[in-house]
This record gives C-alpha cells, sequence and structure tokens, in this order.
C-alpha cells in the first residue's frame, strides 16, 4: 500500500499539485483573463467538442465491432482482432503522418472526397478522424469482455416471447452493457482530450480554426510564456475532470439501476 501511494503520489499527484500550484500564483483573476481570450477558447472548443464527438463514435463503431468479434466466428476474424489493437502499438506521429497522407486533397481517401466537396485533412474533421482513430480501441476492449460474459440464451428467450431486435437490444442488452459503454467512451475521451501526436500532422493548425489545446500549450511554452501556458493547461484540468465526473456520475447511476434489474 505504501509503495503503491508513494508511486502515485510522483507520477500523479505531485505533477498536478504543481500545477496547480504554478496556476495559483496568477490568481483567479489571471486564470479566468486568460480562459476568456478568443484564441483560448477556440482552442478548448475545438479540443473538448471534438474530442467527445469523436468518443460518441466511438461507442456506436467499438460496440459493433465487439459484438461482430464476439458473437461471430469468420475467415481472418483473430487478424482483425489484433488490428483493433494497432492504434495502441502505433507511434502517435506515424498515425498523423499516414491520416494526413491518406485524407490529403491528393490522397487515397481525400481525392475522392475532395470531388464531392469534402475536404478532411487540414480542417476539424482531420481532428475527428485521427481521435476516433487512437480512440477506438478503448471502447472496443472495454465492451468486449462484457459482451462475451452475456448468455446467448437470454437474446433467444427475448425472441421467443415475440420481442424484436431492436427491443431486445434495448431493454436486454443495452442494460448489462451500458457502464462498459460509459467506462470505454471516459477513456477514449481522456485520450481524445490530451491527444497531440496524431493530431497535428492532419489538422492544419490554424488558430481559431483547427487548433487544439495541447498546441497551443507549446505555442505558449516557445514563447516563454510559463505562465499562459499553466493557465491553459490548469483550465484543461478543470474542464476534463468536470466532464469525467459526469461521465462517471452516469455510470455508476448505470450500474444502481442494473442492480435494481
Amino acid at each position: 500500500m505504501a509503495f503503491t501511494l508513494a508511486y502515485l503520489c510522483v507520477v500523479v499527484l505531485i505533477p498536478l499539485g504543481a500545477l496547480i500550484a504554478r496556476a495559483a500564483r496568477l490568481g483567479v483573476s489571471g486564470v479566468f483573463a486568460v480562459a476568456i481570450d478568443s484564441r483560448v477558447l477556440a482552442a478548448l472548443r475545438v479540443t473538448f467538442g471534438v474530442s467527445l464527438a469523436a468518443a460518441a463514435i466511438d461507442v456506436v463503431f467499438g460496440v459493433l465491432i465487439a459484438w461482430v468479434l464476439t458473437r461471430y466466428r469468420f475467415p481472418g476474424r483473430r487478424i482483425f482482432d489484433a488490428l483493433v489493437d494497432l492504434p495502441f502499438a502505433l507511434p502517435t506521429a506515424v498515425a498523423g503522418i499516414a491520416l494526413a497522407t491518406l485524407y490529403a486533397p491528393n490522397g487515397v481517401f481525400g481525392e475522392q472526397l475532395e470531388k464531392l466537396g469534402l475536404r478532411v485533412a487540414f480542417t476539424p474533421w482531420g481532428i475527428l478522424v485521427a481521435l476516433i482513430f487512437v480512440g477506438l480501441p478503448f471502447v472496443v476492449r472495454t465492451v468486449q469482455p462484457v459482451i462475451e460474459e452475456l448468455d446467448a440464451e437470454w437474446e433467444e428467450a427475448s425472441a421467443t416471447l415475440g420481442a424484436y431486435r431492436w427491443r431486445t437490444l434495448r431493454r436486454v442488452l443495452a442494460p448489462q452493457i451500458a457502464p462498459a459503454v460509459l467506462t470505454g467512451m471516459a477513456l477514449a475521451f481522456a485520450r481524445g482530450v490530451g491527444e497531440y501526436g496524431s493530431v497535428i500532422f492532419i489538422a492544419g493548425n490554424i488558430a481559431y480554426v483547427s487548433e487544439i489545446a495541447p498546441l497551443l500549450i507549446i505555442v505558449k511554452l516557445e514563447e516563454y510564456d510559463y505562465d499562459g501556458a499553466t493557465a491553459i493547461a490548469a483550465i484543461m484540468l478543470a474542464v476534463s475532470f468536470v466532464m469525467l465526473f459526469v461521465i462517471n456520475a452516469t455510470q455508476s447511476w448505470s450500474r444502481r439501476r442494473l442492480g435494481h434489474v
């Protein structure tokens, strides 16, 4: 216990404490002045808004992928299952370069999308693509074990009683996997908020348009504006805590509701 607490303090609590202490030197008015800066607000809006959207999309496709990998047997299933973990092993910079190459206006996908009037690379849409890519495994690997534990007889009993597939999914399966889905979403969201390497190559990094908050922190540090960088980091920390608290509270409520059922 002592070793665990000491390790937690060194790795997590002390760095966070140092960040909060440095931000406290600015005072509430100083942090608020940084927070209401138009460029900072734009970067925070892009970072948290796109991260939340990417996490929501990951939930949809992550649950589908986890369901297919669990319930179906098909040729190449093991290879497909291994590919899900690719974003974990792939360096984020490599992922960013690969995505930028594919979705650039002259890329394989980007060229076709340009013909449809859609531009992905160097826009907020590129950030969304990158965050979906890096966050998808969190949802799949969180939901997959829960689906494996679900007894298929529940679905068969529901069908026997005349329930359609949608009603079976909504009334029987969804309550069982909801806590895991929310956990996966929280992990994907947290990864998206802090993601840097895979985003900067495809985002375009245009101020007020496609600039993310982590990049703005780097810009402030390069300008020797340490107070500004600390204030932005503290704001991101506060917003992340609030959003994760809401997600975890919803997850706890789902578990309590499932326990009553």
